[in-house]
C-alpha cells in the first residue's frame, strides 16, 4: 500500500510523521526524509513544530513587519510560541492560518460533532412538531380526514421512538 501523504514542505512522499501535543491540542507535520534531516528533526531541541507548520504554508516575511493591530503580536511571535496573542489574531493572520489548518484538518471551518442520540432526539421532536402543526392547520380548515391521518401518524412516531404518549 503506497503512502499517500506528501511532505508539508516540498510535496515529495512523506516518510517522517511528527505529532506534537501542546495543551491537549494535536499538531501534525509530515516530512520527506530530506526535509526531516534538513530541519534537524532527529534532534528534538533543534526544531519548532510551529516553525515547520508556518514554513509549510508561507513564504518568509520580514521579521516583525506584520503585527496584529489589536495586540501587536507578530508572525515571529507565533513561530516561537505556536499560539496567537488575542482572538483578533485569528482574523488578522487568516491568510497564514487557513493553509496550516487545511493541512492539519479536513477543512478550515470548525463544524463540531453531534452525538447520534441527540441527533435522533432532535429529529424526533422536529418531526413531531411538524405533524402537530399540520394537525392544527387541518382542524382549523376543517379537513378532518387529513387531521385524523396526522393524529395517527403522530401516534405512530411516538410509538416508534419508544415514547408512548397520549395524543
Amino acid at each position: 500500500m503506497a503512502n499517500s501523504l506528501k511532505c508539508d514542505l516540498c510535496s515529495q512522499p512523506a516518510t517522517v510523521h511528527l505529532t506534537q501535543i501542546v495543551n491537549n491540542k494535536v499538531h501534525k507535520v509530515d516530512l520527506c526524509e530530506a526535509c526531516a534531516q534538513a530541519k534537524g528533526v532527529t534532534d528534538p531541541s533543534g526544531f519548532s513544530l510551529a516553525d515547520l507548520l508556518l514554513k509549510a504554508s508561507l513564504n518568509p516575511e520580514p521579521a516583525g513587519d506584520v503585527r496584529c493591530k489589536a495586540c501587536g503580536f507578530t508572525q515571529q511571535d507565533f513561530k516561537k510560541t505556536g499560539r496567537f496573542g488575542c482572538p483578533e489574531c485569528y482574523d488578522y493572520f487568516q491568510t497564514i492560518l487557513e493553509p496550516v489548518l487545511d493541512t492539519m484538518h479536513k477543512g478550515v471551518m470548525h463544524t463540531g460533532k453531534v452525538p447520534q442520540r441527540a441527533l435522533a432526539r432532535r429529529s424526533f421532536y422536529e418531526r413531531l412538531t411538524q405533524l402537530e402543526t399540520e394537525l392544527d392547520q387541518a382542524i382549523k380548515s376543517e379537513r378532518y380526514e387529513d387531521a385524523a391521518r396526522y393524529r395517527d401518524e403522530i401516534h405512530q412516531v411516538r410509538q416508534a421512538s419508544g415514547r408512548k404518549q397520549e395524543a
